[in-house]
């Protein structure tokens, strides 16, 4: 499939993976991509997980149909995007790798093989004519690894991405009707989500680097962006670009209050989902729930960072937290959340500890804002805790 003259997509799918990095759920599979630029000289943009390297060079025999590539452009040494490195490298001696100095170190690492005589250290700027396209290289360290560089590419203005812009979900997957979807083109309604939820996950810790990086794409005539995962970019760019602007900078996406809640006996749930019924009533607000010990973890995060306000409930255990609740509170640490206002409601029937180890986790981020005072269910929803809630409504909305 070209994405642009003489430019193929031959990534490929994979619907048999459960977790994604061993940790993400993706029910919609994921695409592990890769790209061939044919010039006089033939550039292959990375490869693919070991799950799916034998489909993927069946892939890339027929796009060469006959030739060898001249070059292996090793954006990013992640497993799911290299385990072919040496593959490729063993079977075309004639080729090149091509990567920043810390890739080439990680090489070794890998594959436990030399490769130092076949590989071609870039840095930023550097240039490599390949005939009528010309790739220039864009140093991305810590998005999300230190060695990432992205390439562009100058004649029809790609910029191959690396991770950044990339989305949990294979391309080939069906829609919601059972019938092929051709999902390789991104569209502005079906992209965010999955977007969403895979940026704040994987790349969200490195907001600094990703505005470093958006300050120097920003001068470049970008038409289509080519990430290794999800979809290409190839229309409405400002909307993808700016939103990325928004996630990099901690900024809320959308105003509206998320609960996150975790309950022993059903307590706490009852109080959490009463404060959604409360603020629902009110009108005007967007109000997201999540049952933290049932639903995903990953998508608790996503929405965290998604709206202007959090609501944490959870009950005392064993003189502190719920473990849920504490996973919780350690994922949005390790993503630095910041910037949100926080609410806290705990539940205890003897020695009520959650809000203080809640309010400790929340001092520790950076630039939240905490509503007083934090909301105590002693034991049971009562007429009090009603009261109590509806008063953390009002300032809450």
């Amino acid at each position: 499939m070209e994405i642009a003259k003489n430019i193929k997509y031959i990534g490929v799918d994979d619907m048999d993976i459960d977790l994604f990095e061993g940790q993400y759920k993706v029910p919609e599979g994921i695409s592990y991509n890769s790209y061939l630029i044919d010039d006089e000289k033939i550039a292959v943009m990375d490869t693919v997980d070991a799950r799916k390297t034998d489909e993927w060079i069946a892939g890339l025999e027929a796009a060469l149909a006959g030739r060898t590539p001249d070059y292996l452009i090793i954006h990013h040494m992640e497993p799911d995007h290299a385990s072919g490195v040496r593959l490729v490298l063993d079977k075309y001696p004639g080729c090149k790798g091509v990567c920043t100095q810390k890739a080439a170190v990680m090489v070794k690492r890998f594959f436990d093989v030399d490769f130092a005589d076949r590989l071609q250290i870039v840095k930023e700027g550097d240039t490599l004519q390949l005939g009528e396209h010309t790739l220039q290289f864009i140093m991305a360290p810590m998005i999300h690894w230190p060695e990432v560089m992205m390439s562009f590419e100058q004649k029809e203005g790609i910029l191959f991405a690396a991770d950044a812009f990339g989305k949990f979900g294979a391309l080939s997957h069906p829609d919601s009707e059972g019938m092929a979807a051709d999902r390789l083109h991104a569209t502005v309604d079906g992209w965010a989500c999955e977007a969403r939820r895979y940026y704040f996950n994987i790349v969200g810790k490195y907001g600094a680097m990703v505005q470093v990086l958006l300050k120097k794409a920003a001068p470049l005539p970008i038409r289509i962006i080519a990430p290794l995962h999800g979809p290409v970019i190839d229309s409405d760019l400002g909307y993808y670009l700016s939103t990325y602007d928004t996630w990099s900078a901690y900024k809320p996406e959308d105003e509206g209050i998320f609960i996150a809640y975790c309950s022993l006996h059903g307590n706490t749930r009852q109080a959490a989902l009463k404060l959604a019924e409360i603020l629902s009533a009110k009108g005007g607000v967007k109000v997201s729930t999540s049952d933290l010990a049932r639903d995903d973890m990953a998508e608790a995060i996503e929405d965290a960072f998604r709206y202007d306000r959090l609501v944490v409930c959870a009950p005392t255990y064993d003189g502190g937290l719920m473990p849920v609740m504490q996973d919780f509170l350690h994922h949005l640490a390790i993503k630095a959340y910041q910037n949100r206002t926080v609410a806290i409601v705990e539940n205890g029937s003897w020695a009520p500890a959650a809000g203080k180890k809640m309010l400790e986790a929340f001092q520790q981020m950076k630039d939240i804002t905490i509503i007083e005072p934090v909301v105590t269910i002693e034991s049971t929803v009562k007429a009090k805790t009603i009261a109590d809630l509806t008063a953390l409504a009002n300032k809450l909305a």
